[in-house]
């Protein structure tokens, strides 16, 4: 893992795929359902359409989740200066952009979840009557989805397992890149401190948006 290679546009991309979902997860919760009216508010009082105000508040969430993570990540790097400043920021954003990548994967896993087991299950519908023409190929186009193959708390503990594990695994990751960047051990143990700020910073935000859910 320490030598994978960062491209161009790697930190963007990672602060932009977590923010998405981040946002995606937001808009379900009570805190966004008070916040977006006054958003759609202040843009209609500015002239915008009532589906333009719409579309602008959502819009400025997804900015401010995606502004959110980067601001985040960027402070786990600043803080990182502060134990050697012979690295630029910028540099030590790219070298440990990778850490990132269990935490993406976990909040993609934690919010679309439900949506896999339970949405998943209408594919056995989909393959008998995939044009919607009445047709029953394999004699599973009435099949009906299953909201009882996953309780609630079943749900809950496999969204949080997954943010834990996405965040221990990104923790793993960016001790091991430490180790290679700093060489020497206490330099890479004190480097960590603030990586595992950043760790426990998106483990609150995630915890955070799940426990908002509006159910």
């Amino acid at each position: 893992a320490t030598e994978l290679p960062i491209g161009a546009g790697i930190v963007a991309v990672l602060c932009v795929m977590i923010g998405t979902t981040s946002f995606d997860g937001l808009s379900s919760t009570v805190q966004w359902s008070e916040l977006a009216p006054d958003l759609q508010r202040a843009f209609t009082s500015l002239g915008v359409s009532a589906h333009g105000a719409t579309e602008l508040a959502g819009t400025a969430g997804l900015a401010a989740m995606i502004l959110l993570v980067a601001g985040i990540y960027r402070m786990g790097v600043s803080g990182m200066r502060s134990v050697d400043r012979g690295f630029r920021r910028d540099e030590l954003a790219r070298r440990f952009i990778h850490t990132l990548i269990p935490i993406a994967a976990a909040y993609v896993m934690a919010h679309y979840f439900t949506f896999l087991v339970f949405q998943g299950q209408a594919m056995d519908a989909l393959v008998s009557d995939p044009l919607g023409h009445g047709s029953d190929l394999f004699g599973t186009a009435h099949a009906a989805i299953d909201y009882s193959l996953f309780s609630k708390a079943a749900v809950w503990y496999v969204q949080v397992g997954a943010l834990v594990c996405g965040h221990v695994g990104g923790l793993v990751l960016a001790h091991d890149r430490a180790l290679a960047v700093y060489q020497a051990g206490r330099r890479a143990t004190r480097s960590q401190y603030w990586m595992l700020t950043v760790m426990v910073g998106f483990t609150s935000l995630g915890l955070f948006l799940l426990a908002s859910i509006k159910r």
